[in-house]
């Protein structure tokens, strides 16, 4: 593991971590769900924890160097540098 694989672990997991709970919690406060804040709490660390095996299983089978389980690729896309043509101004109609 590296340290951009940690990085984005770490990001993965509380990502998912605070969206069950807000999530949760947003159920709860509209009546779809009967759960105190606690509970919420706890539930929501289940999906966190999928996330963790779904990375550990990503970062050792694919060799992209992330907790990603898309293929990486070799070089970032970036639009090419290319002069911004500009359209001919139009005088103003009266």
């Amino acid at each position: 593991m590296n340290k951009r694989f940690v990085l984005d672990l770490i990001e993965r997991t509380a990502a998912t971590y605070v969206e069950g709970v807000a999530g949760l919690l947003l159920a709860n406060s509209t009546g779809l769900l009967d759960l105190g804040a606690d509970k919420a709490a706890a539930a929501a660390a289940l999906p966190a924890a999928l996330a963790v095996i779904k990375a550990a299983l990503a970062g050792s089978v694919l060799s992209g160097g992330t907790a990603s389980a898309l293929p990486a690729r070799a070089e970032p896309v970036t639009a090419p540098e290319t002069a911004v043509e500009q359209a001919p101004a139009t005088p103003a109609s009266a």
